[in-house]
């Protein structure tokens, strides 16, 4: 107890230290001095993560004459968020993730598990599309079917009950199989139940459309095939120094070498900033008043990771089960199989871990250097207001070695130390908020900015993040061009996402043709729903 209280004394110290320094610290960046008559490009891109490399395959496609830029710090694209090590690679559908459904006044809520199930489906058409169009390779490089499987025991069976009988109302869910039966459990996901007390109560249930995901391989796939384009030029080792706007209302965008140091810079038309955790800085360096409400909170997320055959080749499940109560959403503990540069791994976690870093290969100043006099307050509000949420941070960061294992234990049983190794994850920084009016707000999801002119976006915030990056992407364009998607983009669109503008969650004949096509296209595992009432009818 002792030291849960020396932490908070010395975290409550840095933010008053930050406070104090930086309380009157400009957000803007300098204005860059160019020149009358230099060219001007269409867009630039700021990060080389999945966001900027799918905004840039739509925009190719969709305006193949536009001059494009892309900067990315790292040696090469996809190292920092989008890395296959750094993310659970989950194609979230809100099939097994039980933090997007809430019970409330006796009644299942399953709005969100239904939002991010559409999204996902257009994340699969965009991926399909660009498999037929010959941009991304053979499917199995970056996507595998996977089944998603939500697992309980005692108390929280009842909750699974309830939820299974409001999810397959809902066309996006069905075919999901509900099973309290050990047994059938442990053919399903024979990890959680080896070893389990065969008297404790449990519940499940599966859905074979699952997939797991490399988002790293499709970054580097999107931007591999960007670069066969004369229009398209992409700068690895640089980093973006400064953004400011021009009185002819082009943008300025100022960036560093960091092999040779040398500083020069490129006028746009349009930024978009996908610079994962780091996008927040680069909001504040353009000036924009809009973009003065916003602070970032970071938070790190560590995994067990196994790559033990005997372990992995009787694990062929993403197994999520429910964050414990009053826990934050980033907690929901899983265990994973994992497809990675043609690998297979298993992975349980996430155990949160705290870094003032923005990105994982950031500075422990980034957090420091994104206070200023408009979001301090904010910060030091949310503070206050989710002390819950720091005692849990500093639970997960004070945790040893056996307590991970004991964690993991919960869901394998028979889990040996000796089998499983620590992963750092990516750094996520979740957005603090500050509207006119309203009292500052923590948000754990993600949030496209556009500025009021439509000049410059920006993707902030995390879960689900990349596996809804093509319908994140399509919002952006939306936003910031919303006349060109309306007008001339709209048919190309509707090749790209043939159910674009539809709700599939109403219109159960599309939903199959959809899902026929995205499976088949990237060698997912479907049934359809009369085959399935079909083979359930026959047990």
């Amino acid at each position: 107890m002792k030291k849960f209280w020396k932490y908070l004394l010395v975290v409550l110290l840095v933010l008053v230290i930050i406070a104090i320094a930086f309380l009157f610290r400009p957000i803007a960046s300098k204005p860059i001095k160019t020149e009358s008559g230099e060219p001007v490009v269409d867009v630039v891109l700021i990060g080389g993560g999945i966001m900027s490399a799918t905004l840039g395959t739509y925009l190719t496609e969709l305006q193949p004459n536009w001059q494009i830029r892309m900067y990315e710090r790292m040696d090469k694209v996809a190292q920092e968020s989008s890395n296959g090590f750094n993310n659970a690679g989950t194609g979230h559908s809100g099939f097994m993730e039980m933090n997007y459904t809430e019970e409330k006044d006796g009644k299942m809520d399953i709005s969100k598990a239904v939002k991010v199930a559409g999204q996902f489906e257009i994340a699969k058409q965009f991926w399909a599309h660009q498999v037929q169009q010959g941009v991304l390779n053979t499917p199995t490089t970056f996507i595998n079917p996977v089944p998603h499987i939500a697992f309980v025991w005692g108390d929280n069976v009842s909750f699974m009950e309830k939820r299974y009988a409001a999810m397959v109302k809902d066309p996006l869910f069905a075919g999901m199989k509900l099973s309290e039966d050990p047994k059938e459990i442990a053919q399903w996901a024979p990890l959680v139940m080896q070893g389990r007390d065969p008297n404790q109560k449990v519940a499940a249930t599966r859905m074979d459309v699952g997939s797991d995901v490399n988002y790293g391989a499709i970054t580097t796939q999107l931007v591999s095939n960007l670069e066969k384009h004369s229009n398209f030029k992409l700068q690895n080792s640089t980093e973006v120094t400064g953004i400011s706007q021009n009185e002819d209302k082009t943008w300025t965008v100022e960036f560093k070498d960091l092999k040779t140091n040398k500083t020069s810079h490129v006028k746009t038309r349009f930024v978009f900033i996908g610079a994962g955790g780091a996008a927040i800085k680069m909001l504040q360096m353009t000036g924009l008043p809009e973009a003065q409400q916003y602070a970032g909170f970071p938070v790190g997320g560590e995994f067990l990771i196994t790559d033990n055959p005997e372990i992995t080749s009787k694990h062929t499940a993403k197994v999520y089960g429910r964050a414990d109560l009053g826990a934050p959403p980033m907690s929901v503990p899983h265990i994973d199989t994992r497809y990675i540069d043609g690998k297979k791994y298993v992975l349980f976690g996430p155990f949160a871990t705290y870094s003032n870093k923005f990105l994982k290969n950031g500075s422990q100043l980034d957090l420091v250097a994104s206070t200023n006099k408009n979001n301090v307050l904010p910060m030091t509000a949310i503070g206050l207001q989710n002390m819950d949420l720091v005692q849990y941070l500093i639970s997960q960061v004070m945790m040893s070695d056996e307590d991970r294992m004991n964690e993991l234990r919960k869901y394998y049983p028979e889990a040996q130390a000796k089998d499983w190794h620590a992963n750092q994850g990516g750094q996520r920084v979740q957005i603090i908020k500050k509207e006119p009016g309203k009292p500052a707000k923590l948000q754990f999801g993600t949030e496209i900015f556009t500025s009021s002119d439509k000049s410059v976006s920006a993707l902030l915030g995390a879960s689900p993040g990349a596996s809804t990056s093509p319908y994140t992407m399509l919002n952006v364009l939306e936003k910031a061009f919303p006349e060109q998607v309306k007008g001339e983009w709209n048919p190309k669109l509707h090749e790209i996402v043939r159910s674009y503008g539809q709700d599939l969650s109403n219109d159960p004949q599309l939903l199959d043709q959809t899902r026929h096509y995205t499976s088949s296209t990237l060698g997912l595992n479907y049934t359809t729903p009369e085959a399935f009432k079909k083979a359930e009818a026959q047990k």
